[in-house]
């Protein structure tokens, strides 16, 4: 779980720079500074977002290391196998996440 936590790690890095390169393409003398605007907010939100699921997987790296990969932040209990397959950043098990406590 660890190579696909780090593949999915340098992913997000590899992303987050695109954006970053991204942000200064836009032209301050474009006609329609409101579509620039627009186009950047949608940026920031996007780079906010991967910002986001960046520190999930290295919080999950550092589970891994310290043991205590695969326990529900809430509960204490195991975080099923299923859910770690699908979201190997999982903070929670299913029913905790489900229940939103």
């Amino acid at each position: 779980m660890r190579s696909r936590l780090e593949h999915e790690r340098d992913r997000l890095h590899a992303q987050l720079r695109e954006f970053q390169a991204a942000e200064g393409t836009f032209d301050g003398g474009f006609a329609d500074s409101s579509q620039v605007t627009a186009e950047r907010g949608e940026i920031e939100a996007l780079a906010g977002s991967l910002s986001e699921s960046l520190r999930d997987v290295e919080d999950a790296v550092a589970k891994v290391d310290a043991g205590t990969y695969g326990t529900c932040e809430t509960c204490g209990g195991a975080i099923g196998e299923a859910r770690l397959e699908a979201m190997p950043s999982a903070r929670k098990c299913i029913t905790c996440a489900s229940t939103r406590r």
